[in-house]
């Protein structure tokens, strides 16, 4: 209380301290004309007393106002001292005045001091009416001088005033009528403005709740909105009612969104949203929580059938085509149901196992919806899960394993890629696939990428150290890394604290980045990365979203042909086109082609058949530790590697 109390007191402080220097000008006029009276009534010492006082207190509070720090600092206690010392003292010696009068035999002259007096309530009133302490401390000075009027008045013999007294009045009376007729009018403009301004401040903030509580683009409620719906309803719900609560993300919302422009992504969204809502109906409540992914929360009737019935109504009208221009678009779903009654029964609890069950659906091509269960749905990772993964990490246990790239034509290993392995104390050997999407769901992939970059740099160094050539070594880079400065910054960090191992270095990255919401930002930190002597390699070229007219919108180095196309040659004759022609077009752009997955004798022999030079996969090694990858480059040094002219693999 007494912290607000002192800030208040600030506040007041420096209004005031603007007062004093707007109307200076009209309170010396008004001081002058009351002076002016005192002086025609024969009080020459004490009107020039009086002056004095007037014109210092003034100067006084010009002072304090330059001394007034700026708006983000603290006024001291001694600036508001000097204020309140200044504003007393000059409220008392602007009543003197009106006292002074009351002492003259002339009722006409006591008068005009009383209208004084009141000119000063009507001056403090309108001017310090917001300011409580600054306003009472200078009326109870006013209300005093009225009482000491009245008492000086009780002991003076009043004589017929004169008719110049009369006149005097008069126009003291003129201007205290047209004062507070100001004064009015500035209340009633200020009230107005007031009123104006609640007005439209109520406008604002009915605005700003609105926009607190629901989504900008489709007008849906937000995440937090969402919850306080969820949490009345099923307050309000009834024992024979279950509630349902689904959670949507659209299937193939980002190559609409990336290829025919962000505007054709919002229809998408304002139109999915619509129809959202109608399917909901009058009980039911929708959201958009964000991107692509929708929430929704419907009363149902105690039966599972009903909430599959709701899905399955809204992935029809979800998937229903979209007008955007002369274009159709098209966009699937897949929902994730829970209900009340199976789990958890809180906000929180069921939003979580319709999250589970949505990923569900994502995984299981072909449905478009999962209701959940708790006893077959995989659970939401925890802290301890992050803990286990952060110290497996930091203790090695997760570190880089090398599988080697070879150059065919030279039979000889070129590089290798570095590939994650998680040597678990109780599990064994794990490979990525056991670990990575934790660490995409736990938000671990910055910590990872910088763990594995360091392990990696330093097992270069060693090789180097030794005397060995580790050729190109690729890293995998996800799209998060080159789409932030602080992913470019701490990547450059690394690479500068190995100098001498950067220039091995491979960055492998997907063809989605033509596609990414910060394409141009990935393709800024790919073209500075090369600018700083790393390689870059477009990796599972051919799998994704990208075109071959995206091929000349990016700088790189490598393409790497995907498994599944290499596993194709000499069984399809499709994929051979394919490989065939991935590899024509990789010439004509310069860049190296590495094939992927090469597993039999007879897919190298139809790989080197239609002109590949590079390849990688089991038939040439799997993913080794850092010692074995030193053992095999040592024997590079005193032998060619086992690979025959013909294509075919001595035994």
């Amino acid at each position: 209380m007494q912290a607000l109390t002192l800030e208040k007191l600030r506040h007041e402080t420096r209004f005031v301290s603007l007062v004093s220097t707007r109307d200076t000008a009209k309170r010396l006029a008004s001081a002058a004309m009351i002076l002016g009276i005192c002086r025609y009534a024969g009080m020459v010492q004490v009107v020039l007393v009086m002056a004095a006082l007037i014109l210092l207190f003034e100067v006084f509070g010009k002072v304090i106002a330059v001394l007034m720090p700026d708006r983000d600092q603290d006024i001291g206690p001694g600036l508001m001292l000097a204020m309140w010392l200044t504003n007393i003292p000059s409220t008392i010696t602007y009543l003197l005045p009106a006292l002074m009068l009351a002492t003259q035999p002339s009722v006409a002259l006591l008068l005009g001091g009383m209208l004084w007096v009141f000119g000063v309530y009507v001056h403090i009133s309108n001017t310090f009416v917001s300011l409580p302490f600054y306003n009472w401390s200078q009326m109870i000075p006013a209300f005093l001088s009225a009482f000491a009027m009245f008492w000086l008045a009780s002991g003076t013999e009043f004589l017929p005033s004169t008719m110049i007294d009369w006149g005097i009045t008069s126009v003291l009376a003129l201007v205290y009528g047209i004062n507070t007729v100001e004064t009015l009018t500035r209340q009633k403009d200020t009230q107005t403005a007031l009123d104006a301004a609640r007005t439209e401040a109520n406008a604002r903030l009915r605005t700003l709740e609105h926009l607190n509580q629901h989504d900008a683009l489709t007008g849906l409620l937000n995440r937090n909105a969402f919850d306080q719906g969820l949490e009345l309803l099923l307050a309000k719900r009834t024992p024979t009612q279950r509630l349902a609560v689904l959670l949507m993300d659209l299937d193939g919302f980002k190559p609409i969104n990336d290829t025919y422009s962000h505007k054709a992504g919002d229809t998408v969204l304002i139109e999915v949203g619509e129809r959202l809502r109608i399917a909901a109906g009058d009980a039911g409540i929708v959201a958009r929580f964000g991107g692509d992914e929708f929430a929704m929360a419907v009363s149902l009737t105690d039966i599972e059938s009903s909430a599959q019935k709701l899905a399955d109504h809204v992935a029809e009208v979800v998937q229903q085509p979209i007008r955007y221009g002369e274009r159709i678009l098209e966009v699937g779903v897949s929902i994730g149901i829970n209900m009340t009654g199976i789990g958890d029964d809180s906000v929180g609890g069921l939003c979580t196992g319709a999250d589970l069950a949505m990923y569900q659906a994502k995984v299981e091509m072909g449905k478009n919806w999962v209701i959940y269960d708790p006893a077959a749905l995989p659970q939401r990772l925890s802290l301890t899960d992050r803990h286990v993964l952060l110290r497996a990490m930091a203790t090695g246990e997760i570190r880089p394993y090398y599988q080697p790239k070879i150059d065919l034509l030279r039979g000889a290993v070129c590089g290798f890629e570095a590939l994650a392995r998680w040597q678990h104390p109780e599990l064994g050997l794990r490979p990525p696939v056991a670990f990575l999407r934790q660490i995409n769901e736990l938000g671990l992939q910055g910590d990872f990428l910088l763990h594995m970059a360091h392990q990696i740099l330093t097992d270069i160094s060693a090789l180097v150290d030794d005397g060995l050539d580790p050729g190109q070594v690729s890293i995998n880079i996800p799209e998060v890394a080159l789409a932030t400065h602080s992913g470019t910054r701490d990547l450059d960090a690394i690479l500068a604290a190995f100098p001498l191992s950067a220039g091995h270095i491979t960055f492998e990255i997907t063809e989605d980045v033509f596609i990414a919401r910060s394409g141009e930002m990935i393709k800024n930190s790919i073209k500075h990365f090369r600018q700083a002597g790393v390689r870059i390699s477009l990796d599972d070229f051919g799998t994704g979203f990208a075109s071959f007219q995206h091929l000349r919108q990016l700088e790189f180095d490598e393409l790497k042909i995907d498994t599944s196309f290499v596993q194709g040659l000499g069984v399809d004759p499709a994929a051979e086109v394919l490989v065939g022609g991935f590899l024509t077009i990789a010439s004509g752009l310069g860049v190296q082609v590495i094939a992927e997955g090469v597993e039999t004798p007879e897919q190298l022999y139809r790989l080197r058949q239609l002109g590949g030079k590079f390849a990688q996969g089991y038939l040439f090694g799997r993913a080794m530790p850092l010692d074995e990858a030193r053992v095999l480059l040592f024997a590079e040094q005193t032998r060619v590697y086992p690979v025959a002219a013909s294509g075919e693999v001595p035994r």
